[in-house]
């Protein structure tokens, strides 16, 4: 599949915004033995941006922000082409949602990294392209991601308009996606209303909040 990449690569971000809440706040934090968890800590360890109650950050351990559901810091990339939206289907030996459906990129800056950075990281890592993205919003949610695991996050929302398919080649990396697709935000609906279980947790969430995802 060919779809946008130039040269170098642009971000842009806008001032801290106000953190909208689309979930009810999650203030579960459950107490495990590491022999209790469900699958086993990163090796070697990634550590991700953990929140503190006063909003300063804590170098957490991946796997544990999501036994526990410590609330912790995640990125959200939409890439969008006339209306159509791409989406990922996760690689199905993802350690939570293999195989399910989601927005262009999701993850987590590593701890110390600036999200901004970590976005452009992450959709090369995964997507294999580069291109200008735009700070929108930052939200936060709470969802059971199955498996024994819990999201609970703050989102850095990014957003990005392609002015021609032809001109972003999306080289995929198995070990992160296994397909991805052009989709109008009508047919997500559609898709999502008869089919929910082919979708993420946090993707239903984000669609439910913004139908035509005109954030």
């Amino acid at each position: 599949m060919r779809i946008v990449a130039g040269g170098g690569v642009m971000l842009q971000t806008t001032s801290p915004q106000k953190v909208l809440h689309l979930t009810g706040e999650a203030s579960f934090s459950p107490v495990l033995d590491d022999d209790a968890w469900p699958i086993p800590p990163t090796k070697p360890a990634i550590t991700i941006p953990g929140i503190k109650e006063d909003g300063s950050h804590f170098p957490v351990e991946k796997i544990e922000a999501h036994v526990k559901g410590l609330h912790h810091q995640a990125l959200s990339v939409f890439v969008f082409y006339q209306g159509e939206l791409l989406i990922q289907q996760r690689a199905a030996e993802k350690y939570h949602c293999g195989g399910l459906w989601a927005n262009t990129c999701c993850s987590h800056p590593h701890f110390g990294e600036d999200v901004a950075d970590a976005a452009d990281r992450r959709l090369m890592e995964e997507l294999g392209f580069k291109l200008p993205i735009e700070q929108r919003l930052i939200v936060e949610y709470s969802a059971d991601v199955g498996g024994g695991l819990w999201e609970r996050e703050r989102v850095h929302m990014f957003r990005a308009e392609i002015a021609d398919k032809s001109q972003l080649e999306v080289k995929m990396n198995p070990d992160e996606v296994q397909d991805c697709r052009w989709i109008s935000c009508e047919a997500l609906r559609e898709e999502i209303g008869t089919s929910p279980e082919m979708f993420t947790p946090w993707f239903r969430i984000y669609v439910k909040e913004y139908p035509s995802l005109d954030f």
